[in-house]
């Protein structure tokens, strides 16, 4: 797990030259352990230069590295990583956890190894398959591989987007780096702006990270599974590929049966790879199916190992999941730690979660997530465990309702609705007026439903923006996560739907929040759930093995789960989710929400007097409490630190 950067730029075209120095500083808690640095004349084969200096006049390509050591201690995983042929060098963020069996494979091929690290079978992987190995790839990943010979550049992004990957791009300079500070210190002569589009999808749909897309209008981000290519000769030329794409089709043969003794292998399998590390590792543990069946499945597979879990216990009793985190705790003898935070906890660290965030973001439960891996720290633990994408690809949640009414809709199956509907309303936090509003917007045409969000106050142009400016800098008015619908799909809604979150939605923004949480204190988080064979064989299951007829969300999990997560555990039915008392630490007098949003009416697309009203509403309770006034004060810190004043006064 590391941080990576590189600059370049045309021969023929020059620049001036970045601070390599304090771009490699901006990346320490990425990885405290080691730093590289490679410098190349891309019209020769060689390095020119592997130290920061100013012996490097001939140079017009630069790698940067920092390494948090996970895999192979020793100097030989050292990166930037050249190969033996001097032809490629890598630098790679992230950890391939079957790198034991894909190097095995290339040692048939007659590659010849001088470690026991991840990232010189990366390298060969590479040079022997190409892109065609990023399928193979079990594990996270942002890299980038230079070409000497075809003087080209990838950059290359797992397929899930765990590890982060921005990039400037223009036609005289190519940067990139794990992370935007990073970056920006590569890029002091381009004045940054901000992204009217993504400020517009973030504060109204609390959308982000779902596309190219950054906060900054002049840094992207590749996408998950996507390849960037990008020729180093006389001009720039670039190309974006999409590597993996699942299929939903459904497998209509399989039984039940056979899907949980199949997915219970694929889990077990996927635990036992990510367990591999040369360092401590323990796990998040918040009391719920997907974190206790990791907690659970690492005893399972490695009786003595020592577990360290790390769990956020709310102080309200309501919203509390202690008692099921000491059951786990006590079911696997764990050792436990329990983090609790205070609404001045908040306070007093806002800036940093911030800074540590780097682009604003959802909601205050991401802060108890910060201080969760503050802890791991503290405890000496470096790689940690989550159950991170389990509700994305088990239907969890609520369990996509709308979704599967409209699948047993289109089949026919008229039946099945009301049952269905009777048998999930009886779930907690569910209820049968929500039962009715489902079956409402199953047989409502679209243009209404559209009517009934607005009026439930879901309006895509809420008062406290300003309308003609949105429409006169172009921005679309449209959730960007809305799921497009086809017809191939029909009956498959639901993993359609899934798929869409998985790969456009907000399980990238989640990826996100633990990616810096973690990273800023230099420990490694490891999501087990996210694999390809895992995704593409839960994508193929039948709707009802997901969520079935009596309204259990991820039944098939539950069930594979049997004998190795207590029963108590697998049929919980009151879920709470990573809950933050976020009303109580806004709304508090002594936290004066409404003097924390001075830079925002700097913006032209913001209205005060609209801000201000929506504050007050809050206050009264005269409109229900939701993420908005979080969006608000998140933005208006983003815009305090990181926009010049002249930039954000131009009104358009």
């Amino acid at each position: 797990m590391c941080g990576l950067a590189g600059f370049a730029f045309p021969k023929n075209s020059p620049s001036s030259l970045p601070d390599f120095k304090t771009a490699l500083k901006d990346l320490t808690h990425r990885g405290p352990d080691n730093e590289g640095f490679l410098a190349f004349n891309t019209l020769a084969p060689n390095p020119i230069a592997s130290e920061i200096s100013a012996d490097y006049q001939d140079a017009n390509l630069f790698l940067l590295f920092r390494r948090l050591s996970i895999i192979d201690l020793s100097p030989a995983g050292h990166q930037p990583m050249v190969s033996e042929n001097e032809r490629f060098a890598l630098v790679f963020n992230g950890e391939i956890y079957n790198f034991k069996e894909l190097r095995r494979e290339l040692m048939d091929l007659n590659v010849v190894f001088h470690s026991d690290s991840d990232s010189e079978v990366l390298l060969n992987a590479w040079m022997q398959w190409g892109s065609e190995c990023l399928p193979r790839l079990m594990g996270m990943f942002s890299f980038a591989i230079y070409d000497a010979l075809n003087q080209k550049f990838t950059l290359a992004r797992d397929a899930f987007g765990i590890k982060p990957l921005f990039y400037f791009l223009n036609e005289n300079k190519l940067a990139f780096a794990s992370e935007i500070n990073a970056l920006k210190t590569l890029l002091p002569n381009i004045k940054l702006s901000p992204n009217d589009q993504s400020a517009y999808d973030y504060l109204v749909w609390g959308s982000y990270d779902s596309n190219e897309n950054s906060f900054y209008k002049e840094i992207n981000q590749v996408p998950p599974a996507h390849f960037l290519e990008v020729s180093l000769k006389e001009s720039f030329s670039v190309t974006l590929t999409n590597w993996w794409f699942p299929s939903i089709k459904v497998n209509p043969s399989i039984s039940f049966e056979e899907a949980t003794s199949t997915l219970r292998n694929l889990f077990l399998e996927s635990v036992r790879l990510h367990l591999r590390s040369d360092v401590p590792l323990g796990a998040a543990l918040s009391g719920g199916i997907d974190s206790s069946a990791i907690v659970c499945a690492m005893r399972y597979l490695e009786p003595e190992l020592p577990i360290n879990t790390f769990s956020f216990i709310a102080e309200n009793e309501s919203i509390s999941e202690e008692k099921w985190v000491d059951r786990v705790n006590e079911f696997v003898d764990a050792i436990p730690h329990k983090i609790k935070i205070a609404s001045s906890d908040l306070q007093k660290d806002i800036d940093y979660i911030l800074r540590a965030q780097g682009e604003p973001f959802g909601s205050t439960s991401i802060y108890a997530q910060f201080r969760i891996y503050e802890e791991a720290k503290k405890n000496g633990i470096i790689v940690m465990l989550d159950g991170q994408g389990a509700d994305e690809l088990l239907a969890g949640y609520s369990g996509y309702p709308a979704e599967r009414l409209k699948s047993l809709k289109e089949e026919g199956r008229y039946g099945q609705i009301i049952s269905f509907l009777f048998h999930w309303s009886k779930w907690p936090d569910r209820g049968l007026k929500n039962a009715v509003i489902q079956f409402i917007g199953l047989v409502t045409p679209a243009f209404l439903k559209d009517m009934a969000h607005q009026w439930n106050g879901k309006n895509p142009c809420p008062p406290w923006l300003n309308e003609p400016f949105l429409k006169s800098s172009g921005v679309r008015r449209v959730n960007p996560e809305k799921v497009p619908r086809k017809k191939e799909n029909i009956g498959r809604r639901v993993p359609e739907t899934l798929r869409h979150v998985m790969l456009k939605g907000n399980l990238i923004s989640l990826l996100r929040h633990a990616d810096r949480n973690s990273m800023h204190w230099s420990v490694e988080s490891r999501v087990p759930f996210l694999t390809i064979p895992m995704a593409e064989f839960l994508l193929s299951l039948p709707e009802s093995f997901l969520i079935d007829q009596k309204g259990r969300t991820k039944s098939v999990f539950r069930e594979a789960m049997r004998g190795i997560v207590p029963d108590e555990i697998l049929d919980r039915k009151d879920k709470i989710g990573f809950a933050t008392p976020e009303k109580k630490w806004l709304l508090s007098e002594d936290f004066n929400l409404i003097n924390k949003l001075n830079s925002l009416y700097d913006l032209p697309f913001i209205h005060k007097v609209g801000v201000e009203k929506y504050i007050d509403d809050l206050k009264s309770g005269k409109r229900y409490f939701d993420f908005t006034g979080w969006r608000l004060l998140n933005f208006s810190k983003w815009t305090e630190k990181n926009m010049s004043v002249n930039h954000v006064n131009q009104k358009g």
